[in-house]
């Protein structure tokens, strides 16, 4: 390993999806807290809507998402009620009739939901929402589940962009991860989902997976170059067995270690480069025609909880167990236990288990993280200008950068903090250096790279 893939590559940071960060969510923000947020958002602010729905077919030893497995179809059921009085809910103190310009459902495998009762959450939705003409609606799957039935549904409920949970094309890699989905089965779903003209088509991949080689995710790359998907995210796997329990069946010993775990970074990612896709911030990829690629040229990219978005709503209303939503008073996170979301929508209150308050430090903060994360340079003297903060306010950023500026991963020139080509792969490392949370921390996080 070179010194600077010792020193940095395996530090614990987080994604920076959100600032301030999940673990620092408490029950300070109560369900009472929450509704009076509801009530003041003014009415002319463009909403976006995500619905987790916590349920798959079986478990992935490699999963990190908060889902449980079933074979029966009436839990999920009984699941879409709830949720459809969830709805009703937030918007007793939303009101009706908003603009929403974004849609995300993820999971879990949201398409477990059966056609009527996904039919029916997206017309009480249309219902009470205005769809924008331009709306995104987006859908996580999973590409065993995916034919001609399901995607005609998806059609029917106007969605506009998938997403398959590929992870990886090998055989050998598939067995020790519990999720076998050979090449004919991704095929047989892009095809049905192309023959209903859903065209707008991501591929997640993963890298850092047992068994995974130089080889076998060049493999990867070429079967998806293949096929053609218009966005590609490609995430390090995130071994929290002490977090997510199914994970122990994953031997830690079969896992690359650090230098491999770069090798396989850097062989995939510059094979989606030779295959045409353009580089989208730390781990997303992109064809040239794709939306998001426009976005990265035009200034208009962002990062939220689904990693990097052409969203530009201000406002994320979540609904369904562990869903996060953001505001602009702050953060919050429904109940991730199924049994309290459960007894808190039947009782009429918003199923709010935690969150943050967040005042204009820490939305500046947040603003010049998701900078660095999505162009690498930020001028955090605009930022604070911009929010109304003192430049005293970043006074310590100098010295918090010191070693990484010597280290040559970021430039700082003046109050212009650009991260260097070489430390591209560090971008967290670097944003890190703006988070006032993380010394307060005890969360555990993934590695940098």
């Amino acid at each position: 390993m070179t010194d600077l893939e010792q020193k940095y590559a395996s530090l614990n940071v987080p994604r920076y999806t959100s600032y301030p960060t999940a673990p620092h969510f408490s029950e300070a923000v109560t369900p009472s807290l929450y509704g009076d947020w509801l009530e003041s958002i003014p009415s002319d602010t463009p909403l976006s809507l995500y619905l987790h729905v916590p349920f798959c077919q079986e478990m992935c030893h490699y999963c990190g998402c908060n889902t449980k497995a079933t074979k029966k179809i009436q839990p999920v059921l009984a699941y879409v009620e709830l949720m459809l009085q969830e709805i009703d809910l937030v918007l007793t103190k939303l009101g009706t009739g908003r603009e929403v310009h974004h849609i995300h459902w993820g999971g879990g495998t949201p398409s477990l939901v059966p056609r009527e009762a996904f039919l029916k959450i997206v017309e009480k939705l249309k219902a009470n929402f205005v769809f924008t003409d331009d709306i995104e609606h987006a859908i996580e799957l999973d590409p065993r589940t995916v034919g001609d039935y399901l995607a005609e549904t998806l059609r029917m409920a106007g969605i506009t962009r998938t997403s398959l949970g590929v992870q990886d094309f090998d055989e050998n890699v598939q067995k020790q991860i519990g999720r076998i989905q050979p090449l004919k089965t991704v095929e047989r779903a892009v095809t049905a989902l192309r023959n209903v003209g859903l065209t707008d088509i991501n591929f997640d991949l993963m890298y850092g997976l047992p068994g995974q080689s130089e080889e076998t995710i060049r493999q990867t790359v070429e079967y998806t170059k293949t096929l053609a998907p218009g966005r590609v995210a490609l995430f390090g796997y995130a071994h929290v067995p002490w977090f997510k329990k199914h994970q122990q069946l994953i031997k830690e010993e079969n896992l690359p270690g650090a230098r491999e775990r770069i090798s396989l970074s850097d062989v995939s990612r510059d094979a989606l480069v030779d295959a045409g896709y353009e580089v989208i911030g730390l781990d997303h990829f992109a064809l040239p025609t794709d939306e998001m690629a426009i976005a990265l040229k035009e200034g208009r990219l962002r990062r939220n909880f689904q990693g990097y978005t052409t969203d530009s709503a201000d406002c994320l209303i979540g609904f369904g167990c562990s869903s996060i939503g953001f505001l602009p008073q702050g953060y919050v996170q429904t109940t991730p236990s199924a049994r309290e979301w459960e007894r808190m929508v039947v009782a009429g209150e918003l199923p709010i288990k935690k969150g943050i308050v967040v005042d204009k430090v820490d939305l500046c903060r947040a603003e010049i993280i998701m900078q660095l994360m999505t162009y690498y340079s930020v001028d955090f003297g605009e930022a604070a200008e911009k929010h109304s903060l003192p430049a005293a306010e970043f006074a310590g950023i100098p010295d918090a950068l010191k070693d990484m500026i010597a280290d040559g991963i970021a430039t700082l020139d003046g109050n212009e903090v650009t991260v260097t080509a070489a430390g591209r792969r560090y971008v967290r490392v670097v944003a890190s250096a703006f988070d006032t949370y993380l010394a307060t921390q005890q969360a555990r996080h993934s590695v940098a790279v």
